[in-house]
């Protein structure tokens, strides 16, 4: 008796070594595509979609397309070396790094995903009708879902491409934001020193003034109005260093290590029509990830077939076993909105496309009046500054008043803190276009 029961044993274990065979077998020949091409009805586990430029995975979870490729070929447009590389790496280093974390979430995913067509293992436990407890270990293989299966690896591939993206954009817009404090405590301090320099000479021209009130040649009302004056270039003055210290200190906040305090701006290369705005990039890869959802949904509305082994006390049990599937009343109108999945993507994709396009023609269209009213005023600047001459040498031969000659310079003093400001806000919009395209940073390393 115990002979025959191990000869049991021995025969149940060589019927469920076949039986996982067979799965394994049909799982390695349907994953290459063998049967006749049966990934085409969803059988088994085809590796990669039909469609190559939608994302797919390797056997090892890899994601491969077109926006991966997209985002690892990005150069940056900023200067290798200069106070734009020592922001960028600095505000880099210092990020918190949530989007990264959340794209090694998706690729952990994904690598998970890339083996559902093997046959999966475990332990089958139930409580029997005589109230004893029967365990056994269960195999069970897929043979037919409709290609549910494959559109959860195109689903998790997608889910990478939009965890990519999404982490590109984040970096994108932290090294933006870190040089756009640059560009405000930079700019504040050349206005500043601009208005330090009036400053100063507006309280050379109040002084000759109390001079000549107190010598009966001025009224004192003349010396009010140029006192005010001189409040008024002390107050811009404050709240230009007020300016400078409070981007510094934004800056320095965004960091972990000092930054030196550089002034001053870098070239930066003209903006080209490629590579495409990183919102285009998340809104083709949120459209496959739709229609991926889409295609398990469709997949869910077919019955699968599934091959099934268990090994237990009774020996080895097999079968096959039919799971899901079924009609209802809205699964035609259901279904037509599963496959309109794929045309509203691709409509999503060309509005953000269109979006993208607008927002960078305004901006570039502003950096060009910018520019333009730059090298108009350096002319107003030049000229102005030719008839702060000419007033203070008529008012030397006392053809000016010294009001007239205060006036003057304020105009003056003024035009050229506005000068110093559209140089600024020109750079500022080049990075905002370098940002929306993601050319701010290098392409990812995945």
């Amino acid at each position: 008796m115990p002979k025959a029961k191990g000869m049991q044993v021995r025969a149940g274990a060589l019927r469920l070594a076949l039986a996982l065979g067979a799965c394994g077998l049909l799982g390695a020949c349907v994953g290459a595509g063998g049967l006749a091409d049966v990934t085409k009805l969803g059988f088994g586990a085809g590796r990669a979609p039909a469609d190559p430029s939608l994302p797919s995975l390797s056997p090892k979870g890899e994601v491969r397309s077109s926006v991966i490729d997209d985002l690892q070929a990005r150069k940056s447009i900023l200067p290798p070396s200069g106070p734009y590389a020592e922001i960028a790496a600095a505000v880099t280093e210092a990020g918190a790094g949530v989007a990264s974390a959340e794209l090694r979430v998706s690729q952990l995913r994904a690598q998970a995903r890339a083996k559902n067509w093997l046959p999966s293992i475990g332990p089958d436990v139930s409580l029997t009708s005589l109230g004893s407890l029967a365990a056994s270990l269960l195999v069970e293989q897929t043979l037919f879902d409709a290609g549910r299966r494959k559109a959860e690896r195109a689903h998790a591939a997608a889910d990478v491409e939009v965890a990519a993206v999404t982490w590109a954009s984040e970096v994108n817009k932290r090294v933006y934001d870190g040089l756009k404090f640059h560009l405000t405590a930079a700019k504040a301090q050349e206005q500043a020193t601009v208005t330090e320099r009036a400053t100063l000479k507006l309280a050379e021209f109040e002084r000759i003034m109390s001079l000549r009130v107190d010598g009966g040649l001025s009224d004192r009302s003349e010396h009010r109005v140029l006192s005010q004056k001189l409040a008024e270039m002390q107050a811009i003055l404050t709240a230009d260093r007020q300016a400078e210290a409070t981007a510094r200190a934004e800056l320095a906040a965004m960091t972990t290590r000092a930054i030196p305090q550089t002034a001053g701006l870098q070239a930066l290369p003209p903006d080209t029509p490629t590579p495409e705005p990183l919102s285009v990039l998340k809104a083709r890869s949120e459209g496959a990830r739709d229609m991926a959802e889409a295609d398990m949904a469709k997949a869910d509305m077919i019955p699968g077939l599934r091959a099934n082994a268990s090994l237990g006390k009774g020996g080895v049990d097999g079968g096959l076993s039919i799971s899901g599937g079924g009609l209802g009343f809205g699964s035609g109108a259901e279904r037509q909105a599963l496959n309109a999945a794929g045309d509203l993507a691709g409509r999503r994709t060309a509005q953000a496309a269109e979006d993208a396009n607008r927002r960078i023609v305004a901006l570039s269209r502003e950096m060009e009046t910018i520019q333009s009213r730059e090298a108009e005023g350096a002319e107003v600047l030049r000229q102005t500054s030719g008839n702060l001459d000419l007033f203070t040498e008529q008012y030397k031969v006392g053809r000016r008043t010294l009001l007239e000659l205060v006036q003057q310079y304020e105009s003056f003093a003024r035009a050229e803190r506005d000068q110093v400001a559209l140089k600024y806000l020109a750079a500022n919009l080049r990075l905002q276009i370098a940002m929306e395209r993601g050319v701010l940073v290098d392409g990812i390393r995945m």
